[in-house]
């Protein structure tokens, strides 16, 4: 890994994070990414879905030269010669759901790790998959933007206003269409170069307000395969200005060797977009991960696992059972960091052992001095008779006889479901008496968002 990234420096990676940190830099996803091993075999997507669309149409595919990320264009271009070309979208996406529903599919590494930096709160995808969205559900819930010129209006969608407002959300935009058994995605490249000239036309169904935000922020385009034409068009369709002008920064993850032109061109006329070839797109998004992880990551070690923060500074405190509900917990906590409350201000305990005696009495004196106590409550945390956590609830029972007028308890359903009473162990003057929150799986639903919220601006006009 060294020696590929010799030209990537400290500095450059310091920037490059800094500025994903702030929310200025949007990854733009390739063909090239969604590429994986099966017993030693490299295989792509885009492979994998040619061969099954030529085994529909009974064609040999080793009488065919197909382009390594671009089989699929050259699938269609054969095909589309005496198949029905609208049947083809049908066959394709039919192709793509055999593919990756089959029962030893596993999604590619890559887009797991680019899915789990959660500085990104928007993400584009140039290819018709869902793979990057159900990477992403695994953490939190996606808002899907499909652009399609043929795409029913009931259907077209765009960045909510207020999208910077939805924490625990992020917002996907299918570029080129989403695959459906109808023509609504791009498979070859007269259909690209159509789909980018109904946006440069703002034509039918543009998410306008999406293709705004791309156009004040930095792109960073990850293993994108397009030819040199195609890929200098769509840079400037999303700046503002010509791109001897440009304002914001762009970052072309690719295979420098085979792009002479572009960095001929990107060297003279764009200066603010750097191409990055002497390293995979698989391998950038390693690197990307490892860094951002190491920088957004409390630290593990005993000393500091076992420190508690400083009681008096806790806004929350979220007690959960950690042999259930640990992923979910961790879920709402990056919600309330998204919401501007800094690591010393939540009470979020990662260990998997039970407290012991010097920590238990740091547990029970942040309990004593938070602001809101949070009980995470489920029907797997339910089952158990005896937890610690039913300790944490009890000394906040306890304090809670001592509080008058304003809220302490803020219990939160993490199951689908939402039924308060349907608790065995839930203590019944909460179930009785207060209005629980919902989040599903650890992602807050939009009610309990904006509770979340008050309660936070409540804190800080008290802090004035």
């Amino acid at each position: 890994m060294a020696e590929k990234l010799t030209h990537l420096d400290e500095r450059f990676w310091n920037r490059l994070l800094k500025a994903i940190e702030e929310g200025q830099v949007v990854p733009v996803i390739g063909s090239q990414l969604l590429a994986w091993q099966d017993q030693k075999i490299n295989l792509t997507l885009q492979q994998c879905v040619a061969l099954k669309l030529l085994e529909f149409y009974r064609v040999d595919p080793t009488a065919l030269k197909l382009t390594p990320h671009r089989e699929l264009h050259d699938a269609v271009t054969v095909l589309k010669q005496n198949a029905n070309l609208q049947d083809l979208y049908g066959d394709i996406a039919e192709a793509l759901e055999t593919v990756t529903e089959a029962a030893d599919f596993k999604l590619p590494v890559s887009i797991e790790k680019l899915a789990a930096i959660t500085s990104f709160r928007l993400l584009v995808t140039l290819t018709p998959d869902s793979l990057l969205v159900q990477a992403l559900r695994k953490r939190t819930a996606v808002n899907e933007i499909v652009h399609s010129p043929n795409l029913p209006t009931s259907e077209a969608g765009d960045l909510a206003a207020d999208w910077l407002k939805r924490t625990g959300e992020v917002n996907v935009l299918y570029l080129f269409g989403k695959a459906k058994s109808t023509p609504v995605f791009a498979i070859h490249d007269e259909d690209n170069l159509e789909y980018a000239h109904n946006l440069l036309s703002r034509g039918s169904n543009v998410p306008l307000r999406f293709l705004g935000e791309l156009q004040q922020r930095g792109l960073l385009f990850i293993g994108t395969n397009f030819p040199d034409w195609f890929s200098r068009f769509l840079l400037r369709l999303t700046n503002q200005t010509r791109l001897a002008d440009k304002k914001t920064r762009a970052w072309l993850v690719e295979d420098v060797q085979n792009r002479q032109e572009m960095t001929s061109f990107l060297r003279g006329f764009s200066r603010e977009t750097e191409l990055i070839g002497e390293i995979t797109p698989q391998a950038f998004v390693d690197e990307l991960h490892s860094r951002w992880t190491a920088r957004n990551t409390p630290p593990t070690d005993t000393d500091n696992r076992n420190r508690a923060p400083d009681p008096l500074s806790v806004a929350f405190f979220i007690s959960y059972s950690r042999a259930t509900d640990l992923p979910a917990a961790e879920r709402l906590y990056q919600t309330l960091r998204e919401q501007g409350l800094a690591e010393n201000e939540i009470w979020f305990d990662r260990t998997a052992i039970e407290p012991g005696g010097d920590f238990q009495k740091l547990i029970y004196e942040g309990i004593r001095n938070c602001r809101y106590f949070l009980p995470l409550i489920s029907n797997s945390a339910d089952r158990f008779d005896e937890k610690f956590f039913y300790r944490e609830w009890n000394a906040a029972i306890d304090r809670s006889k001592g509080i008058s007028g304003r809220e302490f308890v803020v219990p939160i359903i993490l199951d689908k479901e939402y039924d308060p009473q349907g608790y065995a162990r839930v203590p019944k003057q909460w179930s009785d008496t207060i209005d629980f929150g919902h989040a599903p799986n650890g992602i807050a639903d939009g009610r309990t968002r904006q509770h979340l919220t008050k309660l936070i601006r409540e804190l800080r006009r008290e802090e004035r």
